[in-house]
């Protein structure tokens, strides 16, 4: 049974240790006369205590950067979500890559992720076809998800990209180059198609509890285009080239007992 997202997503209240996930979005601001660029990223950090928290440069010159950051929402000592908006000037418009790695995800996942990594591949060629730098898909997430675990759910995650590119979904890999996650063993219970749409399977009550959801989101452009460095050299993408990727991670808890969207959303609202 399909159901709006925000229908479903109801702030856990188990405890936990530490991490509840992250996600990521880039836009590019200006093109300075020196070929320098200046981006905006923005990140929503969950943790189960606000606090300090930021990436670090993974791949390529990342610039320097200044920032401030703010707390989104809390529930003292169950969850807090802290946004941070970070402005770099980077010396060119070539690619580069962020990470932000530690310990813990919350305790006790059921998929035995214990670590945390997540990547962002931030991509400021100009495009061939609008003539502008790219810019990155546009999502959102809550600090946790629960859903009734002997149901089915399906849902679909918000997603829009700026440039009218196909956005696609998949779960993160630790066997590419920039390791994505830290392991990144899929959910048992979910399952995920490539246009962001999650399905939770009803599962028996051995399998209720914690998930760490560790997925990729990615621009791929609708016909074959060229991007161009300052430099002046070119990549050709096609229609089946992922352009940039952020992540998409959060924790999924499955919990006995079916209520209906109505249900859910009054909970939720409490």
């Amino acid at each position: 049974m399909s159901q709006p997202l925000l229908l479903l997503l109801l702030v856990c209240s188990s405890q936990a240790s530490h991490f509840y996930g992250t996600v990521m979005t880039y836009y590019p601001k200006n093109t300075n006369a020196d070929g320098s660029v200046t981006v905006v990223i923005r990140y929503k950090l969950n943790f189960h205590n606000c606090g300090f928290n930021s990436w670090t440069c993974l791949s390529g010159n990342c610039g320097s950067e200044t920032s401030v950051q703010g707390t989104v929402d809390e529930e003292s000592s169950i969850w807090c979500q802290t946004e941070r908006i970070s402005t770099r000037l980077v010396p060119s418009n070539a690619p580069f890559g962020l990470v932000f790695a530690s310990n813990s995800w919350i305790s006790n996942t059921k998929n035995n992720i214990v670590n945390w990594r997540a990547v962002t591949l931030v991509e400021l060629r100009n495009r061939s076809d609008t003539g502008q730098a790219n810019t990155s898909p546009q999502t959102t997430i809550l600090p946790a998800v629960r859903v009734p675990s002997n149901c089915q759910r399906d849902f679909n995650l918000l997603a829009f990209d700026p440039d009218g590119d196909e956005v696609r979904c998949r779960y993160g890999n630790d066997t590419s180059p920039l390791n994505e996650c830290n392991p990144c063993t899929p959910p048992s219970v979910l399952s995920l198609s490539s246009s962001c749409s999650l399905s939770f399977s009803p599962t028996i009550s051995s399998n209720e509890g914690p998930y760490a959801v560790q997925l990729v989101m990615e621009d791929f452009p609708r016909q074959t285009i060229n991007l161009t460095q300052t430099s002046g050299s070119q990549e050709e993408k096609t229609t089946i080239d992922a352009i940039s990727k952020i992540p998409v991670q959060f924790a999924l808890r499955g919990k006995i007992s079916c209520f209906d969207s109505l249900d859910l959303w009054l909970i939720f609202t409490e």
